[in-house]
């Protein structure tokens, strides 16, 4: 039997939009199932470790849940290109670990993110690392590990769980911009959900024509959650248009 615990933030300032604060509801899931997973995911939950959450703000409802239909989607020239530029960076999946090399890469990357915009720096911790992307990974996590030059210099948290796919956290080294790694991981997801026969591929929180979070829109087509279901709520998912947003 699942143990849930629940709990919610503090309202505090946004980390997307200025004028904005931010309010998250929090599951703490010792043992989380994946049918259980997937009804939060279809309710517009994300996971971090054992933590599910899902952002409850009082004034403001810009972070949209949205999930791109893997079928319909097509490589674009430019996601083409992406591809064939990194055929020399080898991609390893498994199940998430913890090595120096993950901490040096984690640290390296936050702290040009905080340079370049702003993000809270932090240096992390053994301890921290394994709560945010090494525990609760069940049967369902997975870690997609980028190397070149011998070199790890990527790595994504993702969970693979019935007809879906769900990206849970990227960083990557900056020497390698060039390569567009963000991109990459996004790409390889999609490729092996079609692979997969997969329908859905979640890539979490999208804010319409936001300068660090509307990037997303570029791999549709893809549905938006229009309401905010509680847990025995039908959530209500619809096609995106740019005019019905």
């Amino acid at each position: 039997m699942m143990k849930i615990f629940e709990f919610f933030s503090d309202s505090k300032h946004c980390s997307y939009l200025a004028d904005q604060q931010s309010t998250m509801r929090y599951f703490h899931i010792f043992h989380c199932s994946e049918s259980f997973y997937l009804g939060l995911l279809q309710r517009g939950w994300r996971r971090f470790g054992k933590y599910f959450f899902v952002p409850v703000c009082q004034h403001c409802k810009e972070c949209i849940s949205i999930r791109t239909l893997v079928e319909d989607f097509e490589f674009s020239k430019n996601q083409k290109r992406v591809l064939k530029n990194n055929q020399e960076t080898a991609l390893y999946i498994q199940k998430p670990t913890l090595t120096q090399d993950h901490l040096l890469l984690y640290d390296k990357y936050h702290r040009v993110m905080n340079l370049k915009k702003s993000w809270e720096y932090t240096p992390i911790t053994e301890q921290s690392y394994h709560e945010m992307f090494v525990e609760g990974h069940q049967e369902y996590g997975y870690e997609f590990l980028y190397v070149r030059d011998s070199k790890l210099i990527g790595v994504g948290l993702v969970d693979i769980l019935g007809d879906s796919i769900s990206a849970v956290y990227f960083f990557y080294d900056h020497d390698y911009g060039h390569l567009s790694l963000g991109t990459l991981n996004i790409l390889v997801q999609l490729k092996i959900a079609k692979e997969r026969g997969l329908r859905y591929f979640y890539p979490g929180y999208w804010i319409k024509d936001h300068y660090s979070m509307g990037y997303k829109e570029r791999f549709g087509p893809f549905e938006y959650l229009h309401n905010a279901p509680d847990l025995f709520e039908i959530p209500d998912w619809r096609i995106y248009e740019r005019t019905n947003i």
